[in-house]
């Protein structure tokens, strides 16, 4: 095996902060989507709007671990860099190879989280036909 050079945790940059920032973004999404059904459900309290919060307060959750993951492999390769840089070869390749389980498992929360998200679009569609 190749050693563990600079770069390596490097390239991860540009792909974790995109994906960051996309988490962010659906974050902010249903953040305002929750304020806004949480007014209509004190207007109007029925059963309906009562599903929807609790479906979106899983998903607020998955969210948060999904951005929790990135954010710890993203640290992980800063950690490993700077092990890099100060001759630490073995410990770095352990948290890299440790930020890149995190990465999977953010990537993997986030399908799971679309696919709930499908789900409940999908029943909000069947109620209009």
């Amino acid at each position: 095996m190749e050693q563990l050079t600079l770069t390596t945790p490097a390239l991860l940059f540009s792909a974790v902060s995109l994906i960051l920032l996309a988490y962010t973004n659906r974050f902010l999404a249903y953040a305002q989507v929750v304020r806004n059904l949480h007014t209509s459900f004190k207007e109007n309290p029925n059963s309906l709007i009562l599903g929807q919060i609790q479906n979106l307060r899983r998903r607020l959750r998955l969210t948060q671990l999904m951005q929790v993951l990135g954010i710890s492999s993203l640290l992980l390769c800063v950690i490993c860099m700077f092990l890099i840089y100060v001759h630490f070869h073995v410990l770095a390749e352990v948290l890299f190879g440790i930020a890149l389980v995190l990465l999977i498992f953010s990537l993997g929360i986030s399908i799971r989280e679309i696919q709930i998200s499908v789900k409940a679009l999908d029943l909000h569609l069947n109620d209009m036909e």
